[in-house]
């Protein structure tokens, strides 16, 4: 599972605190290591100054007798490498004998120029420093303790712990709100995107009056505007022309098909008489003349249903009222039994009659259609079933049958203009290609709805129309 991507406003937060936050760890520890610097400095000054101080005269004797040794020294005395005096000075001004222990952690040291840490248990950490005086054959170790050194660095470290917490939290309360501001525009951008991609753009008239009203090429979002604009404007241009071509296309066939109408009613009128004149006629001409007949009345049939999708693409307006889809389902299952007797007929329509509103011969049609689709495309001995009920304020209408199915590369596009099928539904008689385009036609003019399922031996088309309110 991909781990959820985070949005922009959020990385930028983010980044603009991590920042912060990595600035203030490099200040913070640069000057905590600065000031224990600076204060281990002074405290081996004061050390080489105690050092200096304890290594008087007088080698041994009480510590208060010792001049210069305030409350934290420890001085370690030693006379041809034999300690005669370690003592060191508590908080309270009371003199302490040092242990031998601890007496073998200062000793050793390798106390050079410089003084050295040095951990006496108990005691805490010290620094410490030797001064020699060869002329006696004595020296001299002196210490002051590191606590107040570790503790002021330890205070000002804590410190800045907090302020860095507390100044990381306004930086991502207030940035935030600044990073909202700044990408506003952004936003406009997106809603402007998101109202342009819900509408209809599929066919009909277009308006595309949307435009972003951040386009200043100064900014970076502007230019994003500015580009989202100019693409705007190429494709209310390109939806223009396909309009426009759409248009062109829509009223020549009507024009074409309401020329044809008179033509072929004459040709199919001609053909019909000349065949009842009662002359004898050779059979190849009787032949010709029926199979003239016959083109006339499949040439008619697909003129008219041009017409139709012509009509229903313009959006002419259908002569609308109560529509009882039982009695409409009842009658056109009866007209496909005439039809096809060869075929097995089942009608379920329920007890309650089912109203919309509609056109009635429209929607006689759709269900003609869909009956006729599946007498054509089945072999003989299928059960094809019409079946009526409500679901919520939908009336649901299918038409069922048991045949060898729709090809699943054709299901996509099934309800486009002369999309045919292969030899997988034999077909008993011809087709235009235009029927499942008209369903679909009229049904979305009824405001509903027509789907496919389809596999080997269960084919469903089911259609979805509102029902008929009761202030209708």
């Amino acid at each position: 599972m991909a781990a959820p991507t985070w949005s922009l406003r959020r990385r930028l937060v983010v980044g603009i605190v991590s920042l912060l936050a990595v600035v203030s760890l490099v200040v913070g520890v640069a000057s905590v290591v600065a000031l224990r610097e600076t204060l281990m400095a002074r405290l081996d000054e004061q050390v080489m100054d105690a050092a200096r101080r304890s290594g008087g005269p007088a080698l041994v004797g009480p510590v208060e007798n010792q001049p210069g040794n305030r409350i934290g020294t420890l001085v370690l005395r030693l006379r041809d490498d034999v300690v005669v005096r370690a003592d060191y000075v508590t908080d309270s001004g009371v003199t302490v004998e040092l242990d031998e222990a601890q007496i073998d952690r200062v000793l050793a040291l390798d106390l050079g120029e410089q003084p050295k840490t040095v951990d006496l248990g108990s005691l805490g950490e010290f620094r410490v420093a030797a001064r020699e005086a060869p002329a006696r054959g004595d020296a001299t170790i002196a210490g002051l303790p590191t606590a107040e050194v570790t503790s002021t660095t330890t205070t000002l470290a804590g410190i800045f712990a907090l302020v860095t917490l507390a100044a990381l939290v306004i930086a991502a309360l207030a940035g935030s709100q600044v990073v909202r501001l700044a990408l506003r525009p952004l936003e406009r951008v997106t809603a402007t995107a998101r109202r342009v991609a819900e509408l209809p753009l599929a066919s009909g008239q277009v308006a595309l009056a949307e435009r972003v009203s951040d386009a200043d090429p100064q900014t970076e979002v502007g230019r994003v505007g500015a580009a989202f604009n100019r693409m705007l404007e190429h494709l209310e241009s390109a939806l223009l022309s396909r309009q426009q071509s759409e248009e062109k296309v829509r009223q020549f066939v009507a024009d074409a098909s309401h020329e044809l109408r008179t033509p072929l009613a004459s040709i199919r009128g001609y053909s019909e008489l000349t065949r009842r004149t009662g002359h004898e006629l050779p059979d190849d001409i009787v032949y010709a003349l029926a199979r003239i007949e016959s083109e006339s009345v499949r040439m008619t049939a697909l003129v008219e249903e041009l017409l139709l999708l012509a009509r229903l693409d313009a959006g002419q307006e259908a002569a609308l009222g109560p529509v009882d889809l039982a009695r409409l389902l009842v009658d056109t299952v009866s007209d496909a039994r005439a039809a096809a007797p060869q075929h097995t007929w089942r009608v379920d329509t329920g007890e309650e009659p089912v109203v919309v509103t509609g056109d009635g011969n429209r929607l006689h049609q759709v269900v003609g259609n869909l009956l006729s689709n599946a007498r054509t495309h089945t072999p003989a001995g299928t059960t094809v079933t019409a079946s009526l009920t409500v679901d919520g304020d939908s009336a649901v209408l299918m038409v069922a049958d048991d045949g060898p199915g729709i090809p699943i590369e054709l299901q996509p596009v099934l309800f486009e203009r002369f999309a045919r099928g292969d030899d997988s539904r034999s077909r008993a008689t011809g087709s235009t290609g235009l029927g499942l385009a008209i369903v679909a036609a009229v049904v979305g003019a009824h405001a509903g709805s027509v789907a496919v399922h389809s596999a080997p031996g269960d084919t469903r088309f089911v259609v979805r129309l509102p029902l008929r309110s009761p202030e209708q």
